[in-house]
């Protein structure tokens, strides 16, 4: 496995400050903001100065129901070869919903959503991350996620279910500490319990990373300090094995470089400092060997398992969606063989219901936690208006402080079904359907954005009118 070192996730703002760091040995970056033909200058010259570039995937959705898409695994394919990566990331989640699947709208979540622990679950995720495997160029790791919601019916652990797939698969892990301390809070799961169970020597990397606590909920926002509690867990990972990584991320309210530097020392700090301590123990902390096997259980890859990818390579139209119907709840069962279609329909029903709850405002499914479900909609929301700020800039510039609590409505009765650029037109096509905004000026700024970057002509009232009667029939 590749010996990575010390790193930090890389970001367009703090692109000069990372280049500037010392001690760096490689950089994180998210695939789905950057093109394998068109690089980022800052990542170019990290590279020439031999500094690793992994590319990290957030859109994938291998734990949803459907099979994953080609398109995206040959783009995040050639990524991971225009960066000349020794392996690529994505999560254990699901991010989309609905479809064709299940008869009922298709729904994105935006988010990383946890995927029930059951074996019909496991069984797709296994098939899912078969295919990517075998479409990657390079080896595949999956990260664990942080969650705000719990799964009612759950039949492992998640380092138990962590344990099988890599039984299964063959697939490498990306830990997050930060995830297992916020599933701590957020679930009551015990981190070390985690780390006992799953196969600490699949680990291709791990990432630390801070977050806040509001009223009893632990936020993973990647903005805020590393804290003391993900830092332990950090020290207990370290003092069970080696890790090939460690990787700092950052993904908003960014502080000084020296902020940055600083918690990279402490980071460092904390892994050797556990391994010495482990050793002391008389832990085994090499690579390869796994501490604390829970007895009468081998943390061996098991038979027919498969290694990701290919060798290790050197340093080498469109009305917005009408709010569905609820989709009723389904139990998530377990047992099915891999590749059974039955467990494919049963998890798509299944997530389809919790995401339509989440984005749609349906009916909570029967067995989830009514007031999680309304926090998690309500940060969902929130991250669509911050990423929607963020892709298009000019909404915010056009609509000043009408924008969020515009964007927040919208959302409420509008799911996004696309990306976040298409999340950002039907918005501003959705304001202009209603009249808004009513100032002149910035209802003139507001159409001509829409139209340049939609390639259609302005909504008049014949078609606000057609679209409003559509809309109003939908919805009885």
């Amino acid at each position: 496995m590749t010996e990575l070192g010390i790193g930090i996730g890389w970001r367009p703002e703090i692109a000069e400050a990372v280049e500037g760091l010392s001690g760096v040995d490689w950089v994180e970056v998210v695939a789905e903001n950057i093109c394998a033909d068109h690089l980022p200058d800052s990542l170019t010259r990290l590279r020439r100065r031999g500094v690793t570039v992994v590319p990290h995937g957030v859109s994938l959705g291998l734990g949803g129901a459907d099979r994953p898409d080609p398109a995206r695994l040959a783009a995040l394919g050639e990524k991971a070869v225009a960066l000349g990566a020794p392996l690529v990331t994505e999560h254990i989640a699901f991010v989309r919903a609905g479809g064709a699947l299940t008869a009922s709208p298709a729904l994105e979540a935006g988010h990383l959503l946890p995927v029930p622990r059951t074996r019909d679950a496991l069984d797709v995720l296994c098939e899912n991350v078969r295919i990517a495997q075998d479409a990657l160029p390079v080896p595949l790791a999956l990260e664990n996620i942080a969650a705000l919601i719990s799964w009612p019916g759950e039949e492992m652990t998640e380092g138990r279910f962590l344990a099988e797939l890599v039984e299964r698969t063959g697939v490498r892990l990306l830990i997050d500490v930060a995830n297992l301390h916020t599933n701590h809070v957020n679930r009551g799961e015990d981190p070390a319990r985690a780390l006992v169970e799953l196969p600490v020597e699949a680990i291709a990397y791990v990432h630390v990373a801070g977050g806040v606590e509001r009223d009893g909920v632990w936020h993973d926002t990647h903005a805020h300090p590393v804290p003391r509690p993900v830092l332990d867990v950090l020290a207990d990972l370290a003092s069970r094995v080696s890790p090939p990584g460690v990787l700092l991320e950052r993904d908003d309210d960014f502080p000084p470089a020296e902020e940055l530097a600083e918690e990279l020392a402490v980071i460092r700090a904390t892994v050797a400092g556990a391994s010495v301590a482990g050793a002391s123990a008389g832990v085994s902390v090499g690579r390869g060997a796994a501490a604390e096997k829970p007895a009468g259980r081998p943390l061996l890859i098991g038979a027919g398992a498969r290694v990701s990818g290919g060798p290790m390579p050197g340093a080498v139209a469109d009305a917005p969606p009408a709010v569905p119907e609820a989709v009723a709840p389904v139990p998530v069962r377990g047992g099915a063989g891999s590749g059974d279609e039955g467990a494919r329909q049963r998890l798509g029903l299944a997530q389809a219901s919790l995401l339509s709850a989440l984005v749609a405002g349906t009916p909570v499914p029967e067995g989830f936690d009514s007031r999680r479900i309304g926090v998690q909609s309500r940060a969902l929301a929130a991250k669509r208006a911050g990423v929607v700020a963020k892709v298009a800039p000019e909404l915010p510039g056009i609509l000043g402080r009408e924008f969020r609590p515009a964007f927040l409505a919208y959302a409420r009765s509008r799911p996004m079904s696309g990306g976040y650029r298409r999340d950002a037109l039907d918005f501003a096509e959705h304001l202009l359907l209603a009249g808004r905004p009513e100032d002149p000026a910035a209802h003139r700024l507001l159409t001509r954005w829409w139209q340049d970057r939609s390639g259609s002509r302005p909504p008049g009232p014949a078609a606000r009118l057609l679209r409003a009667a559509r809309h109003a029939l939908v919805r009885r």
